[in-house]
């Protein structure tokens, strides 16, 4: 993995610690709007993790493609990642 690892496992671990929170939550039958509003902060942690990813792909393995075929597979790659995200 070409991004930096203790930031993506420090961001990992701090939504784990989240996720953990939530259940908690649930377990102990929390307003639903409080429950929500911790599992939006959740995703939008998760999504900021998986920008700094594909970012890391996007300047390392995509911009060290040795042949243009390569290049052209890892880009395909991207586009179907942005096909997820989007859709």
């Amino acid at each position: 993995m070409q991004a930096d690892s203790k930031k993506v496992l420090r961001l990992l671990k701090t939504v784990r610690g989240q996720i953990d929170g939530i259940i908690r939550m649930v377990e102990e039958d929390r307003y639903c709007v409080d429950i929500s509003q911790q599992l939006m902060a959740s995703q939008s942690l998760l999504r900021r993790v998986n920008k700094e990813v594909l970012t890391a792909h996007l300047k390392g393995c995509v911009k060290s493609a040795s042949t243009e075929e390569e290049m052209d597979q890892k880009i395909d790659e991207l586009v179907g990642m942005l096909d997820k995200l989007m859709g």
